[in-house]
């Protein structure tokens, strides 16, 4: 009798929002009397009364870990040119100046209920112990600026643990417990802190077959965000809606994956849009604020459009590309690639080039490029970015 009050008890306390792990939430049921069930059901319905008023409106929960000492970050940043041009996805790193391939994914499509597909990553991160990667079981990872460490999402697509991992030793230095689902994590500017997106459900989801796939017209299911202050210890968590989906009537609209990133101070961050502006701000306590002055961004991302010295800024898709002049805007380089991904230093920029002629945009691989377009090295293989295994790289401050 006794269990069978407590596990009920535990399972309408995880209707009523309640913190997860208070009971292993098996349901274990077995024969008992009539009589005593009339006096166990009344005891029950009180005691669960008293429970649930007191859980109505939760408030954000904050579970402190003893704090976390990161490792420092280099005294003096590489400037070589590192290649794998034998590989697919690569089994060296892959790295130009200031910047470097911390870490890749390879996406495939599984079946789901309704004949629609879910986008799955499978991950490798930098191994400095071998100059490689090493494939990963995590939902997400992301590395900090310097290599030094990742941040980890523990689960399948979604999951409530992110834990920091020395990449020198493989060494988890901890883990936070959330109490909501997230399903991707950013590390700031200075290395501190990690920006991980809350979500109800998986934001991706395919239907349609071959050219026709497309994600699923829907709401983002985004419902907030958490600061995590990984020497502090804390996990601070705030609601956000999602803007508007594919097939929403406002002006600025998002896709289904909705993930937050940081700007490039670290002060504030920024939620991704489908239109111009490509990006909305808000405090990291989420109140909104106008686009900082002067930052240019890559398109999606939180890399600087901007070179080092503040001159150049890099133009937009498509070959030709080009490189203006931040003053002035005149046009004082094109490039025969199709996209400018990263400043690897003020005179070269890592890019996504072509095979060959161009003849097949999709046969494709990173190349360094100089600003005026008279120099071109090649750094990772050309894949069949539109092909199953094709892999997605994720550049990082060396």
């Amino acid at each position: 009798m006794t269990r069978l009050l407590r596990d009920t008890l535990e399972d309408w306390a995880g209707e009523a929002r309640v913190p997860p792990g208070l009971a292993d939430r098996a349901l274990r049921r077995r024969t008992w009397r009539p009589y005593g069930a009339a006096v166990l059901v009344a005891a029950m319905i009180a005691a669960v009364a008293v429970f649930v008023t007191g859980q109505r409106e939760p408030e954000p929960v904050v579970r402190p870990l003893n704090n976390i000492t990161l490792p420092p970050r280099p005294s003096s940043v590489p400037t070589d040119v590192r290649t794998d041009v034998e590989h697919s996805p690569p089994a060296k790193l892959i790295a130009a100046g200031r910047m470097a391939v911390s870490a890749y994914y390879v996406t495939t499509l599984e079946p789901v209920a309704g004949g629609q597909q879910r986008v799955r990553r499978t991950w490798s991160l930098y191994d400095p112990r071998t100059g490689g990667y090493e494939q990963t079981p995590y939902a997400w990872v992301d590395v900090a600026p310097g290599l030094q460490v990742a941040a980890v999402i523990e689960g399948d697509l979604l999951g409530r643990r992110v834990g920091v991992m020395d990449l020198n030793t493989r060494q988890m230095l901890g883990w936070f417990e959330l109490e909501h689902s997230v399903g991707s994590v950013a590390w700031s500017p200075d290395g501190t802190r990690i920006l991980a997106t809350a979500y109800s459900g998986y934001p991706d989801l395919m239907q349609g077959e071959g050219d026709q796939m497309a994600p699923v017209m829907r709401d983002s299911p985004r419902i907030g965000y958490y600061v995590i202050d990984v020497p502090g210890g804390t996990a601070d968590y705030h609601e956000l809606e999602p803007l508007p989906g594919f097939h929403g009537d406002a002006q600025i609209t998002g896709g289904n994956r909705q993930d937050l990133g940081w700007s490039l101070d670290g002060t504030l961050i920024w939620s991704p849009t489908t239109t111009t502006p490509d990006r909305l701000f808000y405090t990291p306590d989420g109140e909104s604020r106008d686009a900082p002055e002067g930052e240019r961004y890559r398109r999606g991302t939180s890399l600087p459009a901007t070179s080092p010295d503040g001159r150049l800024v890099l133009g937009r898709d498509g070959m030709p590309t080009k490189i203006t002049e931040v003053g002035t805007g005149k046009i004082v380089g094109r490039q025969q690639v199709l996209q400018l991904h990263a400043w690897a230093d003020d005179e070269n920029v890592i890019a996504l080039g072509c095979a060959g002629k161009c003849e097949n945009e999709f046969d494709n691989g990173l190349v360094l490029v100089s600003v005026d377009g008279s120099r071109m090295t090649q750094l990772a293989a050309n894949r069949d970015s539109n092909g199953g295994g094709a892999w997605r790289w994720i550049l990082t401050p060396r």
